[in-house]
């Protein structure tokens, strides 16, 4: 019975690492256990057992990650390494009591999978050039924003990895720290030893630091002593959760920081999203009419270009998309959208400068990307 249930949990985590998953999901139902797994930011069933191995692919996967097996009535979380050939994946486990049971969801973390090159990060040319100017800027506040899973990390990782030289001391803060770098200080968040962002920061301040990376802002006190840092001569990089670039600036404000801090000390924010690329084996060609290019702020010189919708095949497993390719805005802060910030512009004032300014929103972004034949125009605006 151990055995079988040591093989039932290899094969649901080999599988998930096979299909490039982010997430396993173990969840109880009444007869079975159903696992699902997310794939390019979608969950897809994967299989089912009866219900009876639920408890027992419960207990070995705490027993993995070093967790309390005779608790079930709070929630757990850590974390366990896996090798799969040559392979060695971490994973980050949540366990949540739910009333038909606990509910496991385990986060892939595949440094296999990590790209460290900006270059390959999906940035269109003029986005590429202004975030390369902006990196290498020896102070400020640059952020990147985007909901869950959008690849923030992955952006932060490569741009530091392109401004990590000798002559620099870069420290990061982060929660949990998901890659780790040679010749960088990473430092892990322990809210439970009391080292948590806030205290982490003022830490690394005394570290004689040239570049700081926070994983998160995520209140106000590590809001201002960011900003603080990076108006006195450090270049400080940092994520938030918001829809879009200029709502980042915004909820700066709405946290408390005052609008005087945030126009001095923030030089860009880069707001980004993940689509599905669509499968190169089975993509089919769709006609878009000029009223439909119209409809969506497209030109008429779209009208040479391709445009496809998906198919569906073996190769990606009857979804019509692969793998995902980033879309983004780039907001740069200019002497207009500054004086908008002290005079406490909303959002929508600040995206319209933008805009003017030559700004490409993230729907924009995402169609041109469908206009070369990368996404869908469907996809596109199921993100945006």
């Amino acid at each position: 019975e151990g055995s079988s249930i040591i093989k039932v949990v290899n094969l649901i985590l080999t599988q998930a690492i096979r299909d490039h998953g982010s997430d396993i999901h173990n969840e109880p139902d009444e007869k079975i256990m159903r696992i699902r797994y997310r794939i390019d930011g979608i969950l897809h069933e994967a299989f089912a057992l009866p219900r009876k191995f639920h408890p027992m692919v419960v207990s070995r996967i705490k027993i993995m990650a070093n967790l309390d097996v005779s608790e079930k009535r709070i929630p757990q979380d850590g974390r366990f390494q896996y090798r799969l050939g040559t392979n060695v994946v971490d994973l980050r486990v949540s366990i949540l009591p739910t009333v038909k049971g606990e509910k496991v969801v385990m986060r892939i973390l595949d440094k296999t999978g990590f790209i460290l090159d900006l270059s390959k990060m999906g940035f269109s040319p003029a986005v590429d050039s202004n975030w390369n100017h902006l990196i290498h800027r020896p102070q400020g506040l640059i952020l990147i924003t985007g909901p869950t899973g959008s690849g923030k990390t992955t952006t932060l990782y490569a741009s530091l990895n392109e401004i990590n030289t000798p002559d620099k001391n870069i420290i990061t803060i982060e929660n949990p720290v998901e890659y780790n770098f040679p010749m960088i200080n990473q430092v892990q968040v322990n809210t439970r030893a009391g080292l948590t962002f806030s205290a982490g920061l003022r830490s690394i301040l005394r570290q004689d630091p040239d570049i700081v990376m926070i994983g998160e802002i995520r209140d106000l006190e590590s809001a201002e002593i960011a900003m603080r840092a990076a108006l006195t001569g450090h270049l400080v990089l940092s994520t938030l959760h918001t829809n879009d670039a200029p709502s980042a600036v915004t909820r700066l404000v709405d946290m408390g920081v005052e609008p005087f801090l945030v126009a001095t000390s923030i030089l860009g924010v880069l707001a980004q999203r993940l689509v599905r690329r669509v499968c190169r084996s089975c993509k089919k060609e769709m006609k878009v009419s000029a009223d439909e290019l119209q409809s969506l702020g497209l030109g008429k010189e779209f009208l040479i270009r391709k445009f496809y919708r998906a198919g569906g095949c073996r190769e990606c497993h009857q979804t019509g998309y692969k793998g995902r390719v980033g879309i983004h805005e780039l907001l740069r802060i200019t002497d207009g959208i500054r004086s908008l910030i002290l005079r406490n512009g909303a959002d929508d004032q600040i995206r319209e400068m933008a805009v003017k300014n030559g700004q490409q929103t993230l729907r924009m972004d995402g169609l041109r990307k469908a206009a070369e034949g990368l996404t869908t125009i469907e996809e596109v605006l199921r993100v945006t």
